[in-house]
């Protein structure tokens, strides 16, 4: 069931359930700063989060053929000391359930994650938005002391 292609009837359910879940977040959720649709035909949103450790930051959710597949932008690649900066990654990684911290573009720093377009329901979205925040509030700061120590030398 997991392998199978989701039919445009089930994707259409998930359109609808994730836009519905999306409204009721920015209207209750108070770290929800805004909510974006992507380009016409497109299954993807941008929901602007506000944060404590970084102030702002984008999570993506994307309706794939047979998954949600979220990311969020979390730093640019290190300045300095990388390979403290990919242990201390790698070791966050080992805590995390449902994301985890990758390489993108540019070499920058994204937390990533799927789940089977069957197992999306509200409680999930719920769970990774909430997941997605608390890592990245957890990782950013430190993060960025080891890979941007220079800049806070004083």
């Amino acid at each position: 069931m997991a392998d199978e292609i989701a039919d445009a009837e089930t994707l259409d359910a998930l359109d609808a359930l994730i836009d519905g879940w999306l409204a009721e977040q920015l209207a209750e959720n108070p770290v929800v700063a805004a909510v974006e649709r992507g380009e016409p035909g497109q299954r993807r949103w941008y929901v602007r989060v506000h944060g404590e450790s970084k102030d702002v930051f984008t999570v993506w959710f994307t309706v794939r053929q047979r998954s949600l597949f979220y990311e969020t932008y979390v730093m640019p690649a290190p300045e300095e000391d990388h390979a403290r900066f990919y242990e201390h990654l790698l070791r966050r990684n080992r805590t995390l359930h449902g994301a985890a911290f990758c390489i993108g573009e540019e070499d920058a720093v994204f937390l990533a994650g799927s789940l089977p377009v069957h197992a999306v329901d509200e409680g999930e979205l719920d769970r990774v938005l909430g997941s997605l925040y608390a890592y990245v509030e957890q990782c950013f700061r430190p993060a960025l002391r080891i890979g941007f120590a220079s800049r806070f030398d004083t």
